[in-house]
């Protein structure tokens, strides 16, 4: 057990990471040695910052609080904080349950964490943070909370209502990761469309990603979280106009019946949904769509389920996602349906569903051979160099394997032609152009 050290563990979006990374900085200045999601945990106290999105979320959450606990209890660390949306949600009951943590903490007053520890509070901007990631991509989160009320989400429950971070700030914190090398800004929230809404009165995404662009040292620009409804159209021709906002949009259409759509509370019909996707297309030619649906959600019959599949094989995402619906208690889906259809007919679904996208997927690579694209390298593995194009999210997109031919460095651009594809992954070799 290393003294004055302390182990923090991200579980969760990345939204949950930003966080992290701004309560590391933290606890470095004033005076901690930090880590975070070490394989060797040996600090003496080990901060979780916890997930409360769904239930496989929340099982993973308790869990890992249940492994420190036990840690504790061997002596392998002395103390034992946890944070974040679990236990924003579930503050009472977790305290009760598990009162071997020292002390927990919301989604919001974490910061309190260091104030209690040391007594003080350290002169920390309220961006500044220790990067997670390689050091050439960052997350941007713009908003926390949510005002939508889908029926079948918990998150407004637990974040509260949308509330954004002021265009000031975030162009600051820009530019204050541009001169530490980051070149790359997944900008992420719960709802992207709503961005500027509640502190100018009207939709500031455009405007926001408009000046960004406009700073030196920012080469990609890549927005993950829109909502199909009241989208801010004006954010198009922005895309449109600068090469470094990525031709990628990450937008959760969530189902494509009418019916479904009206039970989940999406405020979105199928007409609307399928002119939005020919927009986004028509205007910035060349955009990769990623969504995420849900399969099982009450009143998703045959039929209803055959449409899904139907939209799948005709929208053809470039990337998509897709779960299967998940009782959430408090959530208006909860109190309003019966959540009746059987597991293994969502798991069915789930995976028809799922099947029908990979070929899509295939199909949609296999057009890519051939082609030269600028790749980013984020790694390099024993065969390859591993990155990305402009299409592709950490963790969540397609990566491309660079053969060996010549030493690349992480971080840099290449042009990267393209021989080989799968599903899920592209393969190519550098570029002679």
């Amino acid at each position: 057990m290393k003294k004055n050290r302390i182990d923090v563990i991200t579980l969760g979006c990345s939204k949950n990471l930003v966080d992290s990374e701004r309560l590391l900085k933290r606890f470095k200045d004033v005076g901690y040695d930090v880590a975070h999601d070490s394989d060797n945990v040996c600090g003496e106290i080990v901060v979780i910052n916890t997930c409360g999105f769904i239930g496989d979320a929340k099982e993973e959450s308790v869990n890992t609080i249940l492994q420190y606990v036990q840690a504790k209890k061997q002596g392998r660390i002395r103390h034992l904080y946890v944070m974040g949306c679990l236990s924003q949600r579930y503050f009472d009951e977790l305290k009760m349950e598990i009162p071997e943590v020292d002390k927990f903490y919301g989604k919001f007053d974490w910061a309190n964490l260091i104030s209690d520890l040391k007594k003080q509070n350290p002169p920390t901007k309220p961006y500044e943070r220790i990067l997670t990631t390689p050091s050439h991509f960052a997350y941007l989160k713009i908003s926390e909370g949510c005002n939508r009320f889908c029926a079948f989400c918990a998150i407004p429950l637990i974040t509260g209502r949308h509330t954004s971070v002021p265009m000031e700030q975030l162009l600051a914190e820009v530019e204050s990761l541009v001169a530490k090398g980051v070149k790359e800004f997944n900008v992420i929230a719960q709802d992207l469309s709503s961005y500027g809404v509640d502190l100018y009165g009207k939709m500031m995404l455009p405007e926001l990603i408009d000046r960004m662009a406009q700073i030196p040292g920012v080469e990609w620009i890549r927005l993950h979280y829109a909502y199909p409804a009241q989208f801010p159209y004006g954010i198009l021709p922005v895309m449109a106009r600068h090469d470094n906002v990525c031709k990628y949009l990450d937008i959760a259409l969530q189902h494509i019946s009418d019916k479904v759509l009206t039970n989940m509370r999406r405020h979105i019909s199928k007409k609307d949904t399928l002119e939005l996707i020919a927009r986004l297309r028509r205007e910035v030619p060349g955009i990769h769509i990623r969504t995420t649906l849900m399969v099982g959600f009450p009143g998703e019959g045959a039929e209803e389920f055959e449409e899904l599949k139907e939209f799948v094989r005709t929208a053809r995402f470039d990337r998509m996602g897709a779960f299967a619906y998940s009782e959430e208690e408090g959530t208006y889906g909860a109190s309003a349906f019966t959540d009746d259809i059987p597991q293994d007919v969502k798991d069915k679904r789930l995976a028809e569903i799922m099947e029908i996208q990979e070929g899509i997927a295939l199909e949609l690579n296999e057009a890519k051979i051939g082609k030269t694209f600028r790749v980013i390298i984020d790694r390099e593995d024993n065969d390859y160099f591993v990155g990305r194009t402009q299409f592709d999210s950490p963790e969540v997109d397609p990566e491309v394997l660079v053969k060996k031919t010549a030493p690349l460095s992480i971080g840099e651009f290449y042009q990267v032609t393209i021989t080989e594809a799968m599903p899920f992954e592209l393969i190519g070799t550098l570029s002679a152009e």
